[in-house]
């Protein structure tokens, strides 16, 4: 048996490799994404006072440090049972829908670009963010800048861009003041032009290319499973605050219920190989890693808020999500890589609710936090750029914290993302030639979720952990030496 490590795997949040196993006569024998991260912070949390979570669960991730932020001070309402203000969700949810437009700009043209934006046989050392700049300098500018805007907004807002410190249990820090919402309202207007300009290159630039166009609609890169997300009153997707909703791999709805009743639904697993947990449906089961109707495997993020969602909550975004369903033909949407289009979508939606969130005469209103009851149990939800983020805290009588546990977008995608890489890795190898080009296809696989291993796996001690490992010729391991 050989075995071929892509190690480290790029263009991601956290460290993982993966693991090809091929047998005597070159066919692939098993794949496996493998995260050696050790999850520390449900742990190093408990003991600390409540109203210190939001900043501390958000230094997980450098990436989504907002949802942690606002998932932990939903969780801490609930369990103090505290009524936000509406002059404090609007803060939060102008905030939340800024961040997903940024996040989902920086995966779309610098993080999962590259597979993209690029041709297929652009050389490894150019398949990044410089390629992308140097194939579209005009389109990349503009995204630099804008981005950079819309950082503005979650600074405005949140006093820092990175890790935000405004929100808190009950509500924010302070009141936003008329010139700060002057001020966004600017920005937010670019933001909405920039969506524009991306969906028109993506239909004009992107989807003619018959290259791009087989991988959406390849039926290797078509994973059947269920999908979770969270919608609003009308079933459009709702980044901040909804009700979470599942449908079956065949579109029936599984359920749609409040976050304390939809985590209620998942049970979690572990596996000696990995440090990623996986969720699963608890009422259809665990079967093992295989996808379909039968297996309690689900996915998250923007192709499963599009599959659990009737319709988008803005104009723009809900003309992108019927040329999305056009162009698939089928509901659920099963294919991958159309992470990539809904993510687009999603971008479109978010730019167009900060927009209109930007201009509420109640965003400046003086009453920003409510009365805190006795501290107790709460389950915070929210969606995370890459997928639902529930955070779930036992407080004591003293405020302090007694039991955390934090289920991530990534981590309830773990098992899809396996199954996907084994997809593509499948592909690949029936194609005889295991060179450079054909490895990034089967990296292409995980980045389509635009995965955070970082938020999926906490590594305690903070180094970065370094494992040799030595085979023999018959695949058998020999020696293992670690950091």
């Amino acid at each position: 048996m050989k075995k071929i490590a892509i190690d480290p795997i790029t263009r991601l949040e956290g460290h993982g490799k993966i693991l090809l196993y091929l047998d005597e006569e070159g066919g692939l024998k098993g794949a496996v994404l493998q995260v050696p991260e050790l999850r520390g912070f449900e742990r190093f949390c408990r003991g600390r006072r409540a109203e210190e979570m939001p900043q501390i669960t958000e230094r997980i991730c450098g990436v989504c440090p907002e949802a942690h932020h606002l998932a932990s001070a939903k969780a801490l309402d609930a369990a103090y049972g505290a009524e936000v203000p509406r002059a404090a969700r609007l803060q939060r949810e102008l905030f939340y829908n800024t961040y997903i437009f940024s996040d989902h700009l920086l995966h779309l043209v610098f993080l999962g670009g590259p597979d993209l934006l690029l041709p297929k046989d652009t050389p490894k050392s150019e398949r990044n963010v410089v390629g992308v700049l140097q194939a579209w300098p005009e389109l990349g500018k503009e995204v630099v800048t804008v981005r950079a805007r819309a950082q503005r907004v979650l600074e405005l807002i949140g006093g820092k861009a990175i890790h935000p410190v405004f929100a808190l249990p009950g509500g924010v820090a302070k009141p936003l003041a008329k010139k700060d919402q002057e001020e966004i309202q600017g920005h937010a207007q670019v933001m909405v032009k920039l969506s524009q300009r991306m969906v028109a290159f993506f239909h004009e630039e992107m989807l003619p290319d018959p290259e791009l166009q087989s991988l959406l609609l390849a039926e290797e890169t078509r994973l059947p499973t269920h999908y979770l997300g969270t919608v609003d009153e009308e079933g459009a997707p709702n980044f901040y605050h909804g009700k979470v909703r599942a449908v079956s791999a065949d579109g029936d709805e599984l359920f749609q219920l409040d976050p304390v009743g939809a985590m209620a639904r998942i049970a979690e697993r572990a596996e000696p190989w990995t440090y990623v947990k996986f969720p699963y449906l608890k009422d259809i089961g665990w079967s093992g890693f295989e996808g379909g109707s039968r297996s309690g495997i689900y996915r998250v993020g923007p192709l499963a808020r599009l599959n659990v969602a009737e319709r988008m909550a803005t104009p723009l975004a809900q003309e992108e999500f019927e040329r999305f369903l056009d162009f698939f033909g089928e509901r659920p949407v099963h294919a991958t890589f159309a992470y990539h289009w809904a993510r687009l979508a999603e971008m479109v939606q978010a730019a167009e609710a900060a927009a209109a969130l930007a201009q509420d005469e109640g965003l400046t209103g003086a009453d920003v936090r409510g009365r805190l009851g006795q501290p107790g149990e709460g389950i915070g939800a929210v969606e995370a750029a890459r997928g639902t983020l529930f955070h779930h805290y036992r407080l004591n009588e003293e405020g302090l914290v007694e039991w955390v546990n934090l289920i991530v977008a990534t981590t309830h995608n773990a098992a899809g993302i396996g199954l996907s890489v084994k997809q593509m890795a499948e592909a690949v190898v029936r194609q005889g030639n295991l060179d450079q080009e054909l490895l990034n296809r089967v990296e292409m696989a995980f980045r389509a979720y635009d995965p955070c291993l970082a938020c999926a796996t906490h590594f305690l001690p903070g180094d970065t952990p370094l494992v040799v490992e030595i085979y023999d010729a018959d695949g058998n391991p020999k020696h293992r030496i670690a950091r």
